[in-house]
């Protein structure tokens, strides 16, 4: 009897070594197809809830991230990007956009941190414009002037969400913002989308869409201020910028165009070749005196070829490097000229004068009243659309 109690001890030992066998091959099977799952979702999106306005409206917060560690925030409030983080060249990530820690903060006055500006970017000249011999009376916040839409611009209102989507190579978030006619003086109920959507390839789409009942202006544009170097106490006279551009927009003392465009070359404005901003910013120069530094448009080359590389900047500390891609026909660059150092930075300390720089592409500023700049008018019969694109990556 003995020796088969061994062969049963026997044959139960090898059923539990290849039952064994079996369960770990099995096992790491799941695994693997586990993991496939996982790589294969490059870019997520999640959301938060991001307080409550004065008003009592419900604000919303949307964090896109893509497998490289680029990570995009953004609220519902002003359609604002909140923070963008991204690498440097030795893979730290630091965000590179100025903005607030409260909602509280961005209810405030701020120089439009990190928002959506409609229904018309950039200024108009005493706040008024003609249209099919109709003459609109618009807020003047600016001076004389008419400046980022008006008083509640979009900068400033609650937009909705109108859908979320990711898949293997990206991640996008769909806004939408009815503006009703007459509001802040405009014409036309003017419906906006705006989809910001996160690649794998650490670039950040944003495309603008809008429609109307009656014909209008419309000149939608982003105003995130980046300081590519990730530390606000920073200046950003220490970057390196380009612009693709042989001409750029003059102005008059109130910052509106004269109407001209005007040659860059052997001005502070040629950035044709890649230099710092301090080379030229304190130039003496008529035009950046009346900028108090740049904040100008720059009649962007080869407009007619559409969407195309307009611009770089470029941080020599850290590496990091944005690329701007458009198919608009201009870009203001402005250095945050009017930062004065009242605004509290959320690691602590202020934001100084020029500790960050915008790059807002856009039409030229007062085009409903330059019949010589590109048409800014939006029929019924139009569709808007227009796409810009911010590409980040190190060198």
């Amino acid at each position: 009897m003995k020796p088969i109690i061994k062969l049963s001890y026997v044959f139960v030992l090898m059923c539990a070594i290849v039952c064994n066998v079996n369960c770990k091959e099995k096992a790491m099977k799941g695994n693997s197809e586990n993991d496939k799952v996982t790589a294969s979702n490059t870019v997520t999106i999640s959301r938060a809830d991001y307080g409550v306005t004065k008003i009592g409206d419900k604000v919303e917060e949307f964090t896109l991230t893509n497998k490289e560690g680029m990570v995009v925030s953004i609220i519902t409030y002003g359609g604002r990007i909140t923070s963008l983080k991204t690498a440097d060249k030795e893979g730290r990530m630091e965000n590179v956009v100025l903005g607030f820690d409260s909602l509280a903060q961005y209810e405030e006055n701020n120089p439009f941190f990190g928002a959506l500006i409609g229904r018309y970017g950039n200024r108009i000249a005493k706040g008024k414009f003609s249209l099919n011999d109709t003459e609109y009376t618009l807020a003047k916040n600016n001076g004389e002037n008419n400046l980022h839409g008006g008083l509640i611009g979009f900068d400033k209102v609650v937009w909705s969400v109108e859908g979320t989507e990711e898949n293997d190579n990206s991640a996008s978030l769909k806004l939408s913002y009815l503006s009703k006619d007459m509001e802040e003086g405009f014409p036309g109920n003017l419906k906006t989308t705006v989809t910001y959507t996160l690649n794998k390839d650490n670039s950040l789409d944003v495309l603008y869409q809008a429609t109307t009942d009656k014909t209008t202006i419309v000149n939608l544009t982003q105003h995130s201020y980046f300081n590519l170097s990730g530390d606000f106490s920073q200046l950003i006279l220490d970057h390196k910028v380009e612009i693709n551009a042989d001409k750029f927009v003059p102005v008059d003392g109130s910052l509106i165009p004269t109407g001209e465009l005007a040659p860059v070359e052997g001005t502070p404005f040629d950035f044709r070749t890649a230099k710092l901003v301090s080379e030229g910013i304190n130039a003496d120069n008529e035009q950046i005196a009346l900028g108090g530094g740049y904040d100008h448009c720059w009649a962007l080359n080869n407009a007619d070829a559409g969407y195309r590389s307009v611009a770089k900047a470029h941080h020599p500390g850290t590496g990091r490097t944005i690329e701007v891609f458009t198919d608009q026909p201009g870009m203001q660059f402005y250095s945050g000229n009017f930062l004065d150092g009242t605004l509290p930075r959320p690691e602590g300390g202020v934001y100084a004068k020029r500790s960050g720089f915008c790059l807002e592409t856009q039409h030229y500023p007062d085009s409903p009243n330059q019949p010589n700049f590109p048409s800014v008018v939006v029929t019924p019969e139009d569709k808007y659309e227009t796409k810009t694109t911010f590409k980040f990556y190190t060198k």
